[in-house]
């Protein structure tokens, strides 16, 4: 994760927030940090099986940790299992989806980048490891 996008206009870079995501061809994992500006944390663990087809995107959890003291709810952990699937498009190398669990945002891999959109709240900017 290499920049945040706020909807005032702010750019945020780390060391304000930390993210890593991991896609293997059966795996997803995903981390993520930031503090608010009174230095309240959250933070997601998460960990998922997935399938992409031209379709669709399906995703399996397999673990969740949810550590919002901003919202005030504290640590939480799903491992109900759950699933998920949205609809893909595809243009040319541009492949967009929802991730369809945990309120997610909506995401578009081109290349070695992607992003990922919450509505009202940011963009984040996301470069492959190399």
């Amino acid at each position: 994760l290499v920049r945040r996008d706020l909807p005032d206009g702010t750019k945020q870079w780390p060391p304000d927030f930390l993210g890593l995501m991991t896609y293997t061809k059966q795996y997803r994992n995903f981390n993520v940090y930031w503090k608010d500006a009174k230095g309240k944390l959250f933070s997601i663990a998460y960990v998922a099986t997935y399938k992409l087809t031209e379709k669709e995107y399906n995703e399996k959890s397999e673990y969740y940790m949810l550590n919002d003291e901003i919202g005030g709810t504290g640590v939480t952990y799903d491992l109900s299992g759950p699933s998920g699937t949205s609809p893909v498009a595809i243009k040319g190398g541009r492949i967009e989806f929802q991730l369809p669990l945990y309120g997610e945002p909506f995401v578009v891999f081109e290349g070695d980048k992607f992003t990922a959109s919450m509505p009202s709240a940011f963009v984040d900017h996301w470069e492959k490891v190399k």
